[in-house]
């Protein structure tokens, strides 16, 4: 079904391997965690692209690895094909630590504003900046608004806050998903105009539509974050900056390129 070229071939079966070891001893030091976080180490940048949540994510990003992945190494060659897959997944890894790094320090802010002066309006802007959808803080928000001087309920309130945003300091990413939405931007960017079928569509669509489409939703899904969602979308959209830079400084010498 598929012509696995040797890079990709190596890759697929150091991600199953991985996977395998994964699910019988953790390996969660491999993992990326954020900047700030007791567990971060730098060699995360590029263990982490290695390392899946769970099946279904391991399977999405290996299908995509090999249906984009032997045209491009068939273009470049293996060395070029690997480095390409590694910058992209270890930029991705950088800047999206970046974005996070953001995040967690707004939500410290509101942790540590709302600790100096508790009140149910601080309370309700910090899940609303913070983890909007989340619902049950509102009961909470009035009994402080109410009654400020309920040293239980205020004590209560922080203690919630605090594990939260200690949760997330040391939630780590996972998987090789900057990597291939690097790949597919490069795809697209070779192949404009190459049909695709998708189990989703009726319809063939071009490569160049499909990529605009896919990174118009990753940054719409990034900014408007629904409840539940624990999908990195700035690493995707992450891997595709990255891709676009890495080709166009590629594309300086043509005769390598193309």
């Amino acid at each position: 079904m598929f012509n696995l070229t040797p890079t990709v071939r190596i890759l697929l079966f150091i991600n199953i391997g991985v996977f395998i070891l994964q699910s019988q001893l953790g390996l969660n030091f491999l993992a990326l965690y954020p900047f700030g976080s007791l567990k971060f180490q730098p060699w995360q940048f590029v263990t982490y692209m290695f390392m899946h949540g769970g099946i279904g994510h391991l399977l999405s990003n290996m299908f995509g690895l090999v249906s984009f992945g032997p045209l491009l190494e068939q273009r470049w060659g293996q060395q070029r094909f690997l480095t390409f897959w590694l910058v992209c997944g270890i930029g991705a890894g950088i800047l999206y630590s970046g974005v996070r790094h953001y995040e967690l320090n707004k939500m410290n802010d509101d942790r540590l504003a709302f600790e100096e002066a508790p009140s149910g309006v601080r309370l309700a802007d910090f899940f609303e900046e913070n983890m909007p959808g989340a619902r049950g803080y509102e009961a909470v928000a009035a009994e402080l608004d109410n009654h400020p001087e309920n040293q239980g309920v205020v004590a209560s309130a922080k203690e919630t806050i605090s594990a939260i945003f200690n949760s997330a300091l040391n939630a780590p990413m996972v998987g090789a998903s900057g990597a291939l939405f690097g790949l597919l931007f490069a795809f697209a960017y070779l192949f404009p105009n190459t049909e695709l079928m998708l189990l989703f569509l009726p319809v063939p669509i071009k490569a160049k539509y499909f990529v605009f489409l896919y990174g118009a939703y990753e940054l719409y899904a990034g900014v408007q974050r629904a409840p539940g969602d624990n999908i990195a979308h700035f690493a995707h959209l992450s891997g595709m900056l990255v891709a676009f830079i890495l080709l166009k400084l590629w594309e300086r010498s043509r005769g390598q390129f193309y």
